[in-house]
C-alpha cells in the first residue's frame, strides 16, 4: 500500500509489564478518526481524513492512490481542488502572445466562462460539465464564431491543466463533446450602389474611409491608422503598416493582422479622394504607444481622426456614425424610438474588404494577388471565403474546347 492508516483516537505505548498496549488519545470520539497518509511523487506528506467506521473506505482510497501512481496517472489531491478560475487567472498572467491577444481571451473568460465554470474544482470535471456549458451558451444565442475563440480559450487552459497534473484528461477532448463551430455562412457582397449609399449617409468628414476600405481593401483598424507617410502618389501604392487596436478599451498603434505589412494598388479615384480629405481635414499628429499599453511612445499623423482631432475608437465610431449610416442607407431598419439599431455583424465596416474582393475576382485577377492586397494569412484562407464569387470557369472551358474543335473539324 502507499502509505498508512493512523487510527487518531487509539495511540500505542508500554504498559506496566513492558508490553505495548493501546491507549485513547485526547481526540477519542472527536472529529475525523483515520487519517491516510502517503508520500506523493513530490517527496511531500499527503493524507486525507475519514470518520469512524470508514476505515476500510480509507484503505480503499489508499489502494487507489497506489494504483494511478504505478500507472502514472496520479494527481496531487490538493492541486485537484484548484479552481478552473484560480488556474485560468494564472495561465493568463503567464501568456507571451501579444497584449490585444491576453485581452480577447480574458475578456472571453470573464464574460462567458468564468460565470459557468469558474468555482469548479478543476479535478472534478467531467465532459458533462463541458456539455452543459457549451448548451447554456447556445441558450443565451452565443454565435457560432464567437463561440468557437470562447471554447478555444477554455480548452487551451484545460490542455494545460493537464500538462501541469491538475487533472488527468481534457474533458474538451471528449468524444461526446461537440465543439461549436464556425457559422458557413457564405459572403455576400454589397453592390456598388449599397457602397456609395452608405457613404452618403456618413458625415463628410468620413467619407472617405468608405473609399479607402472598399477601394483598398484596408480593415477598419488599419483605416483608423493611416498615415500620410503611407501614400505614395506618384506610383499609386498605399503601404499598409499599422493599425489601431483597442487594449481594454485604451487605443494603441500596433502592425497590422498577422504582423504583415503591405502594399495595396491606390486607384486613381481613391487617391483623389484621399488629397481632397487632407485638403479639408489636415492630418493630426497622434502619439500612441506601440503595440501595448506600456509599449513605447510613438507618434504618426493620421489621415483620419474625430472631430477633435483625436484617434479614432471603433466602438464610437460604429455606434455614433456606422450603424445611423446603414439605418439612412436601408441596410438595417429603422429603430424604434428610444431603440438602438439592430446588431449588424455582417454589416459592419469589413462588409467593404467582401466588396473590394468582390470586384477584383469579378475581374479576374489572380486569389494570390488578392490575397496579397487583403493581407490574409495565405491565398488557401482567400479561396476559403471568396471561391463562390469566383467568374464560373464553365463558360470559358465550352469555348475552349468549342475552339480547338471548330479548328479540327475545319480541317477535315
Amino acid at each position: 500500500m502507499a502509505g498508512h492508516i493512523q487510527d487518531r483516537w487509539y495511540k500505542t505505548e508500554p504498559g506496566p509489564d513492558g508490553k505495548p498496549r493501546r491507549v485513547k488519545t485526547d481526540r477519542h470520539g472527536t472529529g475525523m478518526r483515520y487519517r491516510a497518509r502517503y508520500i506523493g511523487p513530490d517527496g511531500t506528506e499527503k493524507s486525507k481524513s475519514f470518520p469512524d467506521r470508514q476505515k476500510r473506505l480509507a484503505e480503499q482510497w489508499l489502494a487507489h492512490i497506489e494504483a494511478d501512481m504505478s500507472r502514472g496517472q496520479y494527481i496531487d489531491p490538493k492541486a485537484s481542488r484548484t479552481t478552473f478560475q484560480q488556474y485560468a487567472e494564472r495561465w493568463l498572467a503567464a501568456q507571451t502572445t501579444d497584449v490585444s491577444t491576453q485581452d480577447s481571451a480574458e475578456r472571453y473568460l470573464r464574460l462567458h466562462a468564468l460565470p459557468y465554470i469558474g468555482s469548479r474544482p478543476l479535478g472534478s470535471f467531467k465532459p458533462e460539465h463541458i456539455r452543459d456549458w457549451l448548451r447554456e451558451l447556445g441558450d443565451d444565442g452565443m454565435p457560432g464564431t464567437y463561440a468557437v475563440h470562447i471554447f478555444g480559450a477554455v480548452r487551451a487552459i484545460l490542455s494545460a491543466a493537464v500538462d501541469d497534473g491538475y487533472l488527468l484528461r481534457n474533458p474538451c477532448s471528449a468524444r461526446t463533446v461537440r465543439p461549436p463551430s464556425r457559422e458557413s455562412k457564405r459572403v455576400t457582397p454589397w453592390s456598388p450602389e449599397r457602397v456609395f449609399a452608405v457613404r452618403s449617409a456618413l458625415p463628410e468628414r468620413f467619407r472617405a474611409t468608405v473609399d479607402t476600405a472598399s477601394g483598398c481593401g484596408l480593415r477598419q483598424g488599419e483605416v483608423f491608422g493611416l498615415s500620410e507617410d503611407a501614400l505614395s502618389f506618384g506610383s499609386g501604392t498605399l503601404h499598409v503598416v499599422r493599425q489601431v487596436k483597442l487594449i481594454r478599451g485604451r487605443p494603441v498603434f500596433a502592425p497590422p493582422k498577422c504582423d504583415k505589412e503591405r502594399d495595396t494598388p491606390m486607384p486613381a479615384a481613391v487617391a483623389d479622394s484621399l488629397r481632397a480629405h487632407m485638403k479639408a481635414h489636415a492630418p493630426a499628429k497622434i502619439t500612441l504607444p506601440w503595440k501595448s499599453l506600456d509599449g513605447p511612445k510613438v507618434t504618426h499623423s493620421l489621415i483620419f481622426t474625430g472631430a477633435r482631432q483625436t484617434v479614432i475608437r471603433r466602438k464610437d465610431f460604429n455606434t455614433r456614425y456606422w450603424k445611423p449610416a446603414l439605418v439612412a442607407a436601408g441596410v438595417l431598419p429603422e429603430p424604434e424610438e428610444g431603440e438602438d439599431p439592430a446588431a449588424a455583424r455582417e454589416h459592419g465596416m469589413h462588409a467593404l474588404r467582401h466588396f473590394y474582393a468582390s470586384v477584383l475576382l469579378d475581374a479576374g485577377e489572380n486569389i494570390k494577388a488578392v490575397s496579397e492586397y487583403l493581407g490574409h494569412a495565405d491565398p488557401a484562407m482567400t479561396l476559403r471565403v471568396y471561391a463562390h464569387l469566383m467568374p464560373s470557369s464553365r463558360e470559358r472551358t465550352r469555348k475552349a474546347i468549342d475552339a480547338v474543335f471548330s479548328r479540327s473539324l475545319s480541317q477535315r
